[in-house]
């Protein structure tokens, strides 16, 4: 029992390392647009998208994470031997972040965690214990399991592209007549669409982090039920702060300057599209990845204004490294399963 205490003590460590390791790597795509179109000193966005980050999570309810929680089921496994695969699969998506934000690459910590915890188990115990979804697709008309997030994740990209593209467009018709000055007025505008940009960041990715240490709490039988406590969306809500306030910069060239060369109107139609896309996706329970909601807007309303002007170069460089994510950090969560159990002598 002591052993197994710790063990939780240390996934519980690794979990809100995670968590501020999504802080920092996603810190870029809150902040990327905002500096790049000198609406606020970097020094102005950190106490705006840090205070509404903290908010995100005490405020945005516990959807994402009850999804986030129930994509597998450990509940028949050994408790020892499920906290280890949390463990391993969490280590794994850590892995994965920090090599991609080294390399300033803006790869999607739900993706990371997705394929770092299926990995894992299915590494550890076999694929039946992860609830794929596939068949049936629905029930009672919601999807299911890791369906349910990778509809999430595949899905808002698309629709980042989609509404900034139409926002854009509907801007610039909106100031067609506007003079210089306008400029100064969307800057100003950029403070509201930053903070909710940043507390939907908080409300949907702190979530996944609060849904994983509350299902630590349960398969070691700390907690009776899936419930999330207090303590837990507190420090969760901590923890993603404190990434976000360190800074994940090497992105914000890839987003703010990389990709679309990207001036008010640009920055102020990319924080609305996100903002309301990502909020939408947590009153949904749709874990989303903020750096593909991100990106896809900036990218559409570059198509909007001028195709030819989006690096598309960059843009297929980032795609290749989203479609990579989820087999890369399984792989990297099996590696640490098996490294796991020679350190520990952990047997099935």
């Amino acid at each position: 029992m002591e052993s197994l205490y710790w063990l939780a003590v240390a996934t519980v460590a690794i979990v809100l390392f995670f968590d501020y390791t999504n802080g920092f790597h996603d810190a870029a795509n809150i902040v990327a647009t905002i500096i790049a179109s000198r609406a606020m000193t970097p020094a102005q966005a950190v106490v705006v998208v840090g205070v509404f980050e903290f908010l995100g999570p005490l405020l945005g309810g516990t959807a994402v994470a009850n999804t986030i929680g129930k994509f597998v089921d450990l509940s028949t496994v050994d408790a020892h031997l499920a906290v280890l695969i949390l463990f391993c699969g969490l280590l794994g998506a850590i892995v994965w972040n920090l090599a991609t934000w080294w390399f300033g690459i803006p790869s999607s910590s739900s993706h990371a965690l997705v394929g770092g915890l299926a990995g894992a188990v299915v590494a550890a115990v076999g694929s039946e214990y992860v609830i794929w979804g596939w068949s049936p697709l629905m029930h009672e008309g919601k999807l299911l399991g890791v369906m349910k997030v990778l509809v999430s994740l595949f899905l808002s990209p698309v629709l980042g592209f989609c509404v900034g593209f139409l926002i854009f467009r509907l801007g610039r018709k909106v100031m067609a007549s506007a003079r210089p000055t306008a400029n100064q007025t969307l800057r100003k505008l950029q403070f509201v669409t930053a903070a909710c940009l940043a507390f939907s960041h908080g409300a949907n990715d702190a979530q996944k982090s609060m849904g994983m240490l509350t299902l630590v709490l349960l398969l070691g039988g700390f907690i009776p039920k899936f419930e999330v406590p207090f303590w837990v969306i507190l420090a969760c809500a901590t923890a993603i702060t404190l990434g976000i306030l360190s800074g994940g910069w090497r992105i914000v060239r890839t987003l703010g300057f990389a990709i679309y060369r990207v001036r008010p109107l640009h920055a102020f139609s990319s924080q609305l599209t996100s903002g309301f896309l990502i909020l939408t996706a947590s009153y949904l329970g749709a874990p989303v990845s903020t750096t593909h909601v991100v990106a896809t807007s900036i990218m559409g309303i570059g198509y909007s204004e001028h195709p030819r002007a989006v690096r598309w170069k960059k843009a297929v460089d980032i795609a290749k490294t989203w479609v990579i994510t989820i087999p890369a950090s399984a792989l990297t969560s099996i590696v640490c399963y098996a490294i796991a159990r020679i350190i520990l002598g952990h047997t099935n």
